[in-house]
């Protein structure tokens, strides 16, 4: 087939981006495929981060062109010629965010006026965590677009029937992210990292947003520091007001246990945090995936998480991690406990190294080329 994939990519960085680069990679093996992306993604105004592009990292480099700003209709309808022109058999959009949708389903429609190509939404979302005012018609308005879906979890399965009943899908679970490189000795990351080979190392990776869960994660690390000496890597760029974690920290007392790197990690920098833990943290209150666990899993580490969206999908409660109820800081500490008293690392270890088996790109790309047949 001809494919060309519509969304997130270099040099516009980010899980969306990797995402699309890892698609992009193993769907050419079998396909001839293109990339389109962003020439604006988002008016500065609109974006929460420090910066939007990859600074140093390079392993998310695919050929692209960036034909589209998101808020200029003009160059939709550009793109949409552009892409027509190149006569495709199926165009292939990330969906994750409403904002997207006008832009989206504007280029899809126009595509399929002007060539025979299908359209195909991988949604990561239905209706996203943070809500707004025209979220639901812009969604609308771009699945009325497309012939197919692909759902990563349960909870967007549910999502897309409720949304959209008579939608032609299939569920293909979150590929695991490859891209960071093999997991590095436990001794060595925590060498880089500054951190003692003897210290339990608990870790919060990705961009900082309220429902992912910090500030009860903060919470919990008293209760857990009652009976345990832990250290806690808070890793990301904050997309939510620095200071009142930095508030909560010092109130709870917590300065000496939480380390904070306040900023995007490049991609050749990952694998040091994820090889220098012993689990990852996921203390969701909302959610429907989250490829922070599809990187955790990559490198063989185990994943405390909520029980909110399809997190309880992915990580097997006693058996890849443990799954606690959202919004309770003592459950979580609970759970981070049990996990060092009954030393439950290795047993883990082994565990995900065998569940991730079932998270492949050519599940994913089998699933598209059998759905699309």
């Amino acid at each position: 087939m001809k494919i060309v994939i519509i969304g997130t990519a270099y040099p516009w960085r980010g899980g969306i981006a990797h995402y699309i680069a890892l698609l992009y990679h193993h769907l050419r093996k079998r396909h001839d495929v293109e990339v389109v992306t962003f020439s604006r993604q988002y008016p500065a105004f609109l974006f929460p981060g420090k910066s939007q592009q990859e600074e140093k990292s390079e392993g998310v480099q695919i050929p692209t062109e960036q034909l589209i700003d998101s808020i200029n209709p003009l160059t939709w309808i550009r793109a949409a010629r552009t892409v027509a022109g190149k006569k495709p058999d199926l165009i292939i959009f990330k969906y994750w965010l409403p904002f997207f949708g006008p832009c989206f389903g504007v280029i899809a429609r126009l595509v399929k006026r002007w060539s025979n190509a299908r359209v195909l939404l991988i949604c990561d979302n239905v209706i996203p965590h943070e809500r707004r005012l025209g979220d639901r018609a812009f969604t609308r308005f771009a699945f009325r677009a497309a012939d197919f879906f692909i759902v990563q979890s349960r909870a967007v399965e549910q999502e897309l029937k409720e949304f959209l009943p008579s939608a032609r899908y299939a569920f293909v679970p979150h590929p695991v992210y490859e891209m960071f490189g093999a997991t590095m000795p436990k001794a060595e990351a925590r060498t880089k990292l500054e951190l003692a080979r003897d210290d339990r190392v608990l870790l919060f990776f990705g961009y900082v947003r309220p429902y992912k869960g910090l500030h009860v994660l903060l919470e919990a690390m008293p209760r857990v520091l009652k009976s345990l000496p832990v250290k806690l890597l808070v890793v990301g760029e904050f997309y939510d007001d620095e200071a009142k974690y930095s508030d909560k920290i010092a109130s709870l007392g917590l300065g000496g246990s939480v380390i904070v790197r306040s900023d995007y990690v490049p991609n050749d920098e990952v694998r040091t945090y994820f090889s220098g833990c012993d689990v990852v943290l996921l203390p969701y209150t909302s959610a429907t995936q989250s490829g922070i666990a599809q990187i955790a899993y990559h490198f063989n580490k185990p994943v405390i998480a909520t029980d909110v969206g399809g997190l309880a999908e992915v990580v097997k409660d006693g058996e890849t991690g443990f799954v606690a109820p959202p919004n309770d800081p003592a459950a979580l500490a609970q759970s981070i406990l049990r996990f060092y008293h009954e030393n439950r690392e290795d047993e883990f270890v082994r565990n995900v190294s065998v569940e991730k088996k079932n998270y492949t790109w050519d599940a994913m790309v089998n699933a598209i080329e059998k759905l699309t047949a």
